[in-house]
Parts: C-alpha cells; sequence; structure tokens
C-alpha cells in the first residue's frame, strides 16, 4: 500500500523538503496538512491499491508498476512502462482518497524512454477516464502544457516553453481555484491560464502519453476546498 504522509509537523528528510514545493507561499499558513504519498512500502511490480489504472484514448492495456529506483530517498517510484506507440494513448493512474475542487498538486517525475513522447504530468477534477484538467511536461517538445479533457477531447488553454530533460527528476506542480490555473516548473512560477468546463470536485493523479516510460515519485497535495 502506499505510504502517505499527512501533517506538515510530520514531515521528515526528503518528504519534508519536496512538500515545501507547495507549501511555499503565505496562504499555505492557514492550511490544515499537506499530504505527501510515497511509494517504499509497495513492492515492486505492484501496484499501490489506493491507485486506479485507467487509459483515455486507444491503443494496448496501460502498464503502470512500482519499480525499484536508487536515486529516490524510498527506493521506489511508480512507473508507467508500456511502449505502446498509439499517438492518441493517455494512460492515467488515478489517487482514489482524494476528492475536491480546489487542490494544489506536485509530483517530481522522470522521462525515461519514448519515440512517439517521453511525457508527464498531472491530473485534475477527474470525473473518470474521459473527462479530467490534465498539466503536462514533454522532454521531446521542450515545453508544459494544461488542458482539459471533454469525452475524451483534448483541448490546450496554456502553455509554455521550457527546458524539459530527459532521465531527470524534475518538479511539476499544479494549484488550481474556481477557473483559476497557476503552473509551477521546478519551483518556479511558469504561467497561469483560466477554464471553467470542469467545475465540480474530482479526484487526482498521474498521467502519461503514447509510448512515454516515465516515473514518478513522491505524490505532494493540499486541499484547498473540497
Amino acid at each position: 500500500m502506499a505510504s502517505s504522509i499527512g501533517r506538515r509537523a510530520l514531515l521528515t528528510g526528503g518528504a519534508a523538503s519536496f512538500a515545501g514545493l507547495i507549501m511555499n507561499t503565505p496562504a499555505y499558513a492557514q492550511l490544515p496538512a499537506t499530504t505527501v504519498v510515497s511509494f517504499a512500502e509497495t513492492a515492486p511490480g505492484s501496484l499501490p491499491t489506493v491507485f486506479t489504472p485507467g487509459l483515455t484514448g486507444g491503443g494496448g492495456p496501460v502498464a503502470w508498476r512500482v519499480v525499484a529506483d536508487e536515486s529516490v530517498p524510498s527506493r521506489r517510484a511508480l512507473a508507467q512502462t508500456s511502449s505502446d506507440r498509439t499517438d492518441a494513448r493517455y494512460p492515467i493512474c488515478i489517487y482514489d482518497l482524494v476528492s475536491a475542487r480546489d487542490i494544489d498538486v506536485a509530483v517530481r517525475f522522470k522521462p525515461v524512454a519514448g519515440g512517439v513522447d517521453q511525457a508527464g504530468g498531472i491530473i485534475v477534477r477527474v470525473v473518470d477516464a474521459n473527462n479530467y484538467y490534465v498539466l503536462r511536461a514533454n522532454a521531446l517538445e521542450d515545453n508544459v502544457r494544461l488542458y482539459h479533457v471533454i469525452r475524451r477531447r483534448r483541448s490546450e488553454f496554456g502553455g509554455a516553453d521550457v527546458r524539459v530533460r530527459s532521465g531527470v527528476w524534475q518538479a511539476l506542480r499544479l494549484r488550481v481555484e474556481g477557473a483559476r490555473f497557476q503552473v509551477h516548473f521546478e519551483g518556479r512560477p511558469l504561467f497561469e491560464a483560466s477554464d471553467s468546463r470542469l467545475a465540480g470536485p474530482g479526484r487526482i493523479g498521474l498521467w502519461t502519453k503514447a509510448d512515454s516510460v516515465t516515473q514518478f515519485d513522491q505524490l505532494a497535495y493540499a486541499i484547498l476546498r473540497v
């Protein structure tokens, strides 16, 4: 099962420093807790029971599993390992223990391989596998983009060009309040955008595209409004 660490006072070591990515503004002084989800207690080859895999679009089955990685403090990371090259194929992995309208989410990700794409991202306000918001970074395109996915159709409403490195851990963060979306990359503000197509609460999770083999470490979130 995934290991979740709740109150900020209980965060230690790498988890504490990573949680700081979403607690570096005065607004967080009023938040009761930031939760960091790691994969230290899940055996390699397994998927934590609190996550549900899914697929938006076509192509073959998704392959989400915990893998060994000595480069992270827990020595475990969650990875999407399928290399199906179908272009309009979006493997997702939904975290089932939280549902919120307004939320701040951050994750460390590492693009490992992929010829069509080397992408990883965060999904929020997830209704189901066909309706959600996604913030994604792509190491082959060197950009970060924000989309809404409505009835499987993906439409961009914000983005910026920035160096995204393959084989390197990087931090991606999305804060959503109402129709306002704030994007941070590597601990720095990157851009803001607005959209109101999905206004209700939903779950959060992780995302990849096509043949992207991508690893994720320490998913962190703070609920702003349920």
